[in-house]
C-alpha cells in the first residue's frame, strides 16, 4: 500500500485546482505561470514552422540546440564546461527522471527520496520496480548528514534531489553536494538531480549545480527544463546532463520510449537561447516573490523562511487554525476564503499533515495583490 500512496497525488493536485475554479477563488495553488512568454520566443516558433523542422530530430536532439545549451552553461557565472556527448534533449523533466531510473534500477533496488518533493518521484521509482525510501528534511529544510546516512543501505541505488526545491524554495550549496558525495563516494549509488528552477535563484545567489562537482558529475543524471525557464511548459522540451557513459545508457532507453522531443520547439528554443538573458527572468520573479512576502505580513500567515529560489513560498498557518490538518486548511482557504494553495503534506509520501501550505508567486502582480489583499481583509 505504501508504494501506491504517491499515485493519489496527481488527482489531489487536480482536485485543488478544480476547487479553485469552481469557487472562483484567487488561484495561487499551482506553479503554472499565468503571464505570456517572450514575444521573441513566439517569433522563433513561427520561424520554425517555415523551416524543415517537422520530422524527427536526432535521438540526442537538435544539433544547434545542443550547441547552444553548451554555450549557455559555459557563459553562466557558475559555468559548466560540457561536451556534446554529455547533453541530451528530452520531452520533459518527468520523462527524463523516469528514464534515468530505468537505466539504473533492478527490481528491489532502493531510491532515497528527499522530502518534501514533487509528487512524480515515488511513482517513477515504483513503476521501475524500485522501492522508495523517504528522508524528511528538518524544519529548516537543511540536510542532516547522520540522518541521511541512516537511509542508505546495501540496496540503495540512487538519491533524488531537487534544487532549487519545489515546494520549499531551498537551494543546495556546494557544501550540501560535498556532504552527499561523502556519503556515496565508496558505494554504487547514483544521483538524480532535478534542477528545473535553476534560473530562479534570488538575492544575488547563483545556482550551484551538482554537475559542477567534479566527482558527483560522474554519478549524476542532471535534469533541466526549458518549460520552467521560459514558462512554456506546454512545449515539452527539457534536457539532461550526464557523463558520456550514463548518457549512452540513457539514450539506449530513450530510443524505445520517445526517441526525440518536439522538433519545431527544439529549433525555436535553440534560436532563443542565443538572445536569452536569464537575469531578466530572475529579476522578474524575485520582484514577485518580494511582493508576495511583503503583503503576506499583513495576514496571520507566517513565512518563516523566504524562498531562496524556485517560484513557491511556504507559509505556516497555525496562527489561524490549531486543529485543522493542512489538507483541511487548504480546502477551507480555497472555498471559504477564496484563495487557493496546496498543503505541504501533498509533497510527502511519509506523512499526511504539517503546519504549512504552499503558494505560487509565478503569477501576474494583480493576482498576487488581489489575493493577499483579500486574505488581509477576510482571514
Amino acid at each position: 500500500m505504501e508504494k501506491v500512496y504517491g499515485f493519489t497525488h496527481y488527482s489531489f493536485f487536480t482536485e485543488m485546482s478544480e476547487l479553485a475554479s469552481r469557487h472562483n477563488s484567487f488561484d495561487l495553488s499551482l506553479g503554472l505561470a499565468d503571464f505570456d512568454i517572450d514575444p521573441r520566443l513566439k517569433g522563433f516558433l513561427k520561424e520554425a514552422a517555415e523551416q524543415n523542422t517537422h520530422n524527427y530530430e536526432p535521438l540526442a536532439g537538435n544539433p544547434l540546440l545542443i550547441q547552444n545549451v553548451i554555450n549557455f552553461n559555459l557563459e553562466r557565472k557558475n559555468s559548466i564546461k560540457l561536451k556534446e556527448n554529455e547533453v541530451t534533449i528530452t520531452p520533459c523533466a518527468t520523462f527524463t527522471l523516469y528514464t534515468a531510473l530505468k537505466c539504473i534500477l533492478n527490481p528491489g533496488d532502493e531510491v532515497i527520496v528527499i522530502q518534501p518533493s514533487y509528487y512524480t518521484y515515488s511513482p517513477s521509482i515504483v513503476l521501475n520496480n524500485g522501492v522508495p525510501v523517504y528522508y524528511d528534511l528538518d524544519t529548516d529544510f537543511s540536510i542532516n548528514p547522520e540522518k541521511l546516512q541512516h537511509c542508505i543501505s546495501d540496496r540503495t541505488k540512487a538519491i533524488i534531489i531537487n534544487s532549487p526545491q519545489n515546494p520549499t524554495g531551498k537551494m543546495w550549496t556546494e557544501n550540501d553536494w560535498n556532504i552527499v558525495y561523502g556519503l556515496i563516494k565508496d558505494r554504487d549509488i547514483y544521483l538524480i538531480s532535478e534542477e528545473i528552477y535553476d534560473t530562479y535563484c534570488y538575492d544575488g545567489t547563483e545556482h550551484y549545480s551538482s554537475f559542477m562537482h567534479p566527482e558527483l558529475r560522474k554519478l549524476t543524471f542532471c535534469i533541466f527544463s526549458f518549460g520552467k525557464m521560459f514558462h512554456s511548459t506546454g512545449w515539452k522540451v527539457s534536457y539532461l546532463l550526464a557523463d558520456p557513459d550514463l548518457t549512452a545508457k540513457f539514450r539506449c532507453h530513450q530510443q524505445y520510449i520517445s526517441y526525440s522531443a518536439n522538433a519545431p520547439c527544439q529549433y525555436a528554443i535553440a534560436r532563443y537561447l542565443e538572445v536569452f538573458d536569464p537575469s531578466e527572468n530572475r529579476i522578474l520573479m524575485q520582484k514577485k516573490r518580494d511582493l508576495f512576502n511583503e503583503l503576506i505580513q499583513d495576514t496571520p500567515l507566517v513565512a518563516e523562511r523566504i524562498a531562496e529560489g524556485a517560484v513557491f513560498q511556504v507559509v505556516n498557518f497555525r496562527d489561524v487554525s490549531k486543529t485543522m490538518t493542512d489538507v483541511e486548511f487548504s480546502k477551507w482557504l480555497t472555498v471559504e476564503k477564496k484563495v487557493s494553495c496546496l498543503p505541504l503534506s501533498a509533497f510527502y509520501d511519509s506523512k499526511q499533515n504539517s503546519d504549512y501550505i504552499r503558494f505560487s508567486f509565478a503569477k501576474k502582480d494583480e493576482l498576487i495583490i488581489d489575493a493577499l489583499e483579500h486574505l488581509r481583509k477576510n482571514l
